[in-house]
């Protein structure tokens, strides 16, 4: 299956996790991709781990809550391309704690990163898209922007942010041709989580130490399967931004194995 040959990508938070997965799936699938990550050694090990199919992969080195690593990045990108197709921004944090002893600048840090930057990477790549064959856009929205995920609220706010933009931006850019979607991923293990609901260390400290447990025990997979593999996300990516999802725009797609009914 080559839906990807002569298409152009750029994928946000490709150093890792679903991002990653994304990138090697789009690769597989014969397109050209740019992974961009803040983190170096993970752009690295993308390469690494593309083999063979490396030689369509090039990494840029982008931080997306800072609008000039973004506006450079993005431009490196599209150079790179000669042009774009696909964007998907994957770039995410996830920070936990007890609301009431939540800084502002943790909350914010945190709308920075995954409402903002996916703004950010939108804006500078739309000139671009407009002129691309079959223009895509896939956002990160997930579960915790329609189910309640405890210990969490800046994350849930950023990420039904993004999903209410993927909206507003479906139907703004509906008629020039550029496609928006999201995916809601949950219950997936990544560089995010580590399959408790509490997040790495590469992505900013764990649960509460007095986290009450029990308040997720309603987020397990229905499938019976435990938490799945990034690639389930990236297989979904990859048809929502193909001519498979040619007709899909203005929604979200979620990927939880049945965790929320």
């Amino acid at each position: 299956m080559n839906r990807y040959e002569g298409r152009r990508a750029l994928v946000t938070g490709g150093g890792s996790g679903i991002g990653q997965a994304t990138v090697l799936r789009m690769l597989a699938e014969g397109g050209r991709v740019v992974a961009a990550d803040v983190s170096e050694a993970g752009l690295a090990d993308t390469v690494d781990k593309a083999g063979d199919v490396g030689s369509r992969l090039t990494t840029v080195q982008v931080n997306v809550a800072d609008e000039a690593s973004v506006r450079d990045g993005v431009a490196t990108a599209v150079a790179t391309l000669g042009g774009l197709d696909v964007l998907v921004n994957a770039a995410g944090i996830l920070r936990s704690s007890h609301t009431h002893e939540t800084s502002v600048d943790a909350f914010e840090q945190v709308l920075r990163v995954n409402l903002v930057g996916a703004f950010l990477m939108i804006r500078e790549s739309i000139p671009a898209l407009l002129g691309g064959t079959g223009s895509a856009v896939v956002n990160f929205s997930s579960t915790s922007a329609v189910f309640a995920h405890p210990y969490m609220a800046a994350y849930a706010a950023s990420k039904g942010g993004v999903q209410s933009m993927t909206h507003a931006l479906a139907a703004e850019y509906a008629k020039q041709g550029i496609r928006f979607t999201a995916v809601q991923p949950g219950s997936i293990s990544s560089g995010m989580t580590d399959g408790s609901g509490a997040s790495k260390q590469s992505s900013g400290p764990g649960l509460p130490d007095d986290a009450d447990m029990g308040l997720f025990m309603k987020l397990a997979p229905a499938l019976g399967q435990g938490f799945a593999d990034p690639e389930s996300v990236a297989g979904v990516v990859a048809m929502l931004a193909s001519a498979d999802g040619a007709f899909i725009t203005g929604t979200e797609v979620r990927i939880d194995g049945g965790t929320h009914f």
